[in-house]
C-alpha cells in the first residue's frame, strides 16, 4: 500500500467518525504525513459488527479505504464490536503502530464523547501523555466553485418569533453564534450561517436576516482550513 518512509520518529494516526468531516481529515492527516515523510495510519472505531452495519455507514467505510490506498497510507484500521471505551482503543492502536501525533476533529470528538461519556481529550491525555494531540477545529469556508458566497464572517442568532434573526453584535440573548457567508449579488443578508447546535455542525440558509428553520444545507466544506 505503501513505499518506504525516510521518517520512521514521526507516525501519525487519524481518528474518524461517520460524517463529510472524515475526508477532511484524512486529507489534513495525509497532507501532514506526505510533508514529514512519515508513516501514516487512519482508524475508526465502531460498536457494531462490521456485517451489521448499514448502507450509509458501509459507503463511508469503503471511501476512508479508497483514500488510504490512493495516498499511499499504511493502513487503515476497522475496530468493530468494540465494546471499550473510545480512547482506550485508540490508545491501544497508538501504543502498537508507535504513533507520534494524533489527529481528531472538533465534531468526531464531540460525537465520541457522546458515546463515551466522558472527555476523549483529557483520557487520551492521560492514556498516552507524549503523543501530540490535534484537533481540527470546524472549518471556517464553504467549498463554492462558483464563488457564490462572500468569505465568512462571525455572526449570531438571537430568537425571533417562529425563527431566528441574523445579527453581528453578541448580546445577552444570542441563542447561537457561527460563522455568516453573504450570497454575492444581493444587498440582503442573504447565504448560509454555519454553527454548533448539540455538538452537531449545521449550515442553514439565511433569508434577509432571518432562518426559518434548522433544515442542513448539504454544501462540503473546503480543506483549506486551520488548525
Amino acid at each position: 500500500m505503501c513505499k518506504k518512509k525516510t521518517r520512521m520518529d514521526e507516525r501519525i494516526l487519524v481518528c474518524v467518525y461517520y460524517g463529510p468531516n472524515g475526508e477532511r481529515l484524512i486529507q489534513r492527516g495525509c497532507k501532514i504525513a506526505h510533508m514529514l515523510d512519515c508513516p501514516l495510519y487512519i482508524l475508526t472505531v465502531d460498536p457494531k459488527p462490521v456485517d451489521e452495519m448499514d448502507a450509509e455507514k458501509s459507503d463511508y467505510i469503503a471511501k476512508w479505504k479508497n483514500m488510504a490506498e490512493k495516498n499511499g497510507a499504511d493502513a487503515f484500521i476497522l475496530k468493530d464490536k468494540e465494546e471499550r471505551p473510545v480512547y482506550k482503543v485508540i490508545a491501544e492502536v497508538a501504543r502498537e503502530k508507535g504513533i507520534t501525533q494524533i489527529i481528531i476533529g472538533q465534531t468526531v470528538h464531540s460525537r465520541w464523547e457522546q458515546i463515551a461519556k466522558e472527555s476523549i481529550v483529557n483520557s487520551l491525555l492521560r492514556e498516552i501523555p507524549f503523543v501530540d494531540l490535534h484537533i481540527i477545529s470546524v472549518a471556517r469556508h464553504l467549498k463554492d466553485c462558483d464563488s457564490n458566497y462572500a468569505k465568512g464572517v462571525r455572526a449570531y442568532l438571537v430568537k425571533e418569533d417562529e425563527g431566528y434573526r441574523l445579527t453581528f453584535k453578541h448580546a445577552k440573548n444570542v441563542v447561537y453564534e457561527g460563522i455568516f457567508f453573504k450570497a454575492i449579488g444581493t444587498d440582503f443578508n442573504n447565504g448560509i450561517f454555519k454553527f454548533i447546535k448539540e455538538k452537531e455542525t449545521l449550515q442553514v440558509e439565511v433569508i434577509e436576516d432571518i432562518v426559518k428553520d434548522f433544515t442542513n444545507t448539504e454544501l462540503e466544506t473546503s480543506d483549506e482550513t486551520d488548525y
